[in-house]
């Protein structure tokens, strides 16, 4: 069953439970707007650009608790959902997977030998890909952000936010523009 923004916030406005994205062959939830790619980095940011986006690649592995919450109870909140598909251009991979994945310096390793190679370490890790094409170096080397952990619905949207902002290259550490976003609601 696949749900869109309105009907999660249908679902959550009448209290009823919200299903979490159905499970892949490979045990790994497959929400809507999970984009199915050959998993080669300069075409992954190139696709995205093209359409608007920011890319981003999740590590996420089989059986994964943190995972699990965050597709249960942070992704499926209509805010965050829309922000992820209307700004992001997400590529999933696998801890522990074969699948091959060609870097930006095209290497081509399998995504848990890519994992290694960019000191993934911990599911779900969520790295931020620039705008541009890195002139050398790998992935990890250019993301301008890594983002390894689970968090609440606030924290997920504020990082996702600090992000398209580009807060990365302001005085603003993330954790101070967090702390002032949570000191405006109040």
């Amino acid at each position: 069953m696949r749900l869109t923004s309105l009907t999660t916030a249908v679902f959550m406005a009448l209290g009823a439970p919200v299903l979490a994205a159905p499970l892949g062959d490979d045990g790994l939830h497959k929400p809507t707007w999970l984009q199915d790619t050959f998993k080669d980095m300069t075409e992954d940011l190139e696709t995205a650009n093209a359409e608007g986006k920011r890319l981003l690649v999740i590590f996420e592995q089989r059986g994964c608790i943190y995972c699990k919450k965050m597709h249960e109870e942070v992704f499926p909140d209509p805010e965050i959902e829309a922000l992820i598909e209307d700004n992001y251009f997400v590529v999933q991979m696998n801890l522990f997977g074969d699948v091959e994945v060609t870097d930006f310096d095209g290497t081509a390793l399998s995504e848990k030998e890519m994992a290694r190679r960019w000191g993934i370490m911990f599911t779900p890790t969520m790295m931020f890909m620039p705008d541009a094409m890195p002139e050398s170096g790998t992935a990890a080397q250019a993301a301008v952000v890594t983002m390894p952990g689970a968090f609440g619905k606030g924290t997920t949207q504020s990082l996702l936010t600090w992000v398209l902002e580009k807060g990365y290259d302001t005085d603003e550490h993330f954790q101070k523009y967090l702390a002032r976003k949570l000191a405006e609601t109040q």
